[in-house]
């Protein structure tokens, strides 16, 4: 009976303290996206043919990691660009196998975002 009794302790001086103001005691959703974590999600900007001609629509592809969902990937690329980010599309891309004489090998799996931009919007990140 002495656990219940010790977790509603721990609340009461949670609701105390948030009701303070402090913000040490935000929930971590809330604050997921104002740390650099966010930031990191994204590797690198993915630039072939394809990406070129699909940035004339409005759609750019980056290099994400292997853990980050659609909604850190939107919130990412909008903190590092100041963009408006409409949609994200995720693709996984499984590694494949390669040989190196007689030893076999493999490149590593990857995550893709295909990210579409707010009309009247673009990223300049294709090399001129």
């Amino acid at each position: 009976m002495s656990i219940f009794t010790k977790k509603q302790k721990k609340d009461k001086e949670y609701k105390k303290t948030e009701k303070a103001g402090d913000e040490k005691n935000i929930a971590p959703a809330s604050r997921l996206f104002n740390t650099p974590k966010s930031v990191f999600m994204v590797k690198q900007v993915w630039i072939t043919e394809k990406a070129g001609d699909m940035s004339h629509l409005r759609k750019y592809n980056f290099i994400v990691d292997k853990k980050a969902n659609k909604l850190e990937i939107k919130k990412a690329i909008e903190s590092i660009y100041g963009v408006k980010v409409v949609s994200v599309n995720v693709v996984n891309i499984k590694g494949k196998s390669r040989r190196m004489g007689r030893t076999l090998g493999r490149t590593s799996s990857y995550k893709k975002a295909i990210v579409t931009l707010k009309e009247g919007q673009k990223i300049d990140v294709m090399p001129t």
